[in-house]
């Protein structure tokens, strides 16, 4: 199951979500993406998001507007739905219309080697390989692991300090993966101050000892977090 949370009031680039990429809106043209990988939905804060999806023959629905995260977004779409808690559900970013097919299922094939070893929390995302110029760039988020490709951290500064002169730079690509069950528990969770520091609430989880697995994918794609990453999209199609 693939649920793309899509909010049409973002603070940095307001109704960024439709922008014209190649001709189709930018959420569209993400679900187009990965709609042969599984079954998508689109879950929406703005009925004009769920409208334009259907003209797409994208399946949408609305859901609060309130949701502090994307995170939470997915969780009330999957509850509308009914889905089994044993249901793999992948969150991609609406933002994310270069989202390689292979990187979902990289993350799709990891949590269902979590689930065959009876993990109790399943989580997962994904991150790749960068150079030190982009780890300088506070939109690209970088993330250290453990011995087991484990999360330790997640920041927008450049983590690790190079003070040894052999620093190794990874970026976190914007895709999440849980059971379920793991969604629900995530959720509930109480919001930790590290999260609202950075801005980032997958360190909700680390901050209350979750482990959240990491796949290293090879991924050129880009999410489209300023007006100039989206000329830089539009040039693509051109």
């Amino acid at each position: 199951m693939i649920i793309i949370p899509a909010r049409l009031a973002s603070t940095r680039f307001p109704q960024k979500v439709l922008a014209d990429i190649g001709g189709l809106p930018m959420v569209v043209r993400t679900a187009k993406r990965v709609s042969h990988l599984d079954r998508v939905v689109v879950a929406a804060d703005d009925e004009l998001i769920v409208s334009t999806c259907k003209q797409y023959g994208i399946e949408a629905m609305l859901t609060s507007t309130t949701h502090k995260s994307g995170t939470d977004r997915i969780y009330e779409c999957a509850t509308i739905l009914d889905l089994d808690d044993n249901e793999l559900i992948v969150n991609v970013q609406a933002d994310e219309p270069f989202m390689e097919p292979d990187v979902v299922e990289s993350l799709l094939k990891k949590l269902k080697e979590l689930q065959r070893n009876n993990e109790d929390f399943i989580m997962g995302s994904c991150y790749n390989s960068i150079n030190t110029d982009a780890a300088k760039d506070p939109n690209l988020v970088k993330v250290v692991l453990d011995e087991k490709s484990n999360a330790i951290y997640f920041s927008r500064a450049k983590i690790p300090h190079n003070q040894s002169g052999e620093a190794v730079y990874f970026g976190h690509i914007g895709i999440y993966g849980f059971s379920k069950k793991s969604l629900k528990e995530f959720c509930s969770l109480p919001d930790a101050p590290i999260e609202d520091i950075e801005k980032l609430e997958q360190l909700r989880a680390i901050y209350h000892q979750k482990n959240i697995a990491m796949v290293k994918v090879a991924s050129t794609g880009f999410g489209i977090d300023t007006k100039e990453d989206l000329e830089r999209a539009i040039e693509i199609f051109l």
